[in-house]
């Protein structure tokens, strides 16, 4: 018997504010590309209808990757992390993920290490 929608959330950590990071990786090439927040309802929503929502802690209210740009992420598959507290989905991801355009948000200024490996 597969667990159902309210069981699989249950087994997430949502933080104090009733969020969980969402990291959106494309599916087949396992490129990142962007950072989003889940809350119960959105991760709901990514699970049971196959488009990528998010919370949005600006304007406070849920959006569907794609709604008004075209730029949709088709939902793959999902997973845990082993603490809980983040989320990994799949997606096939028609158009740029980032909202300046960009194949994917990480397109950005590197962060060298400091240190190199030894």
């Amino acid at each position: 018997m597969s667990e159902s929608i309210e069981q699989r959330l249950a087994r997430v950590s949502f933080d104090d504010t009733g969020l969980v990071a969402a990291i959106i990786q494309q599916h087949d090439t396992r490129e990142v590309l962007m950072l989003g927040w889940m809350d119960a309802e959105a991760l709901r929503r990514t699970l049971t209808t196959g488009r990528v929502t998010f919370w949005s802690r600006s304007r406070r209210e849920y959006w569907r990757k794609g709604d008004t740009s075209g730029h949709i992420q088709l939902v793959h598959g999902a997973r845990l992390d082993c603490d809980g507290d983040a989320v990994l989905i799949a997606v096939e991801q028609v158009g740029a993920a980032c909202h300046t355009g960009t194949r994917t948000c990480f397109d950005a200024d590197d962060l060298d290490p400091v240190v190199a490996p030894s």
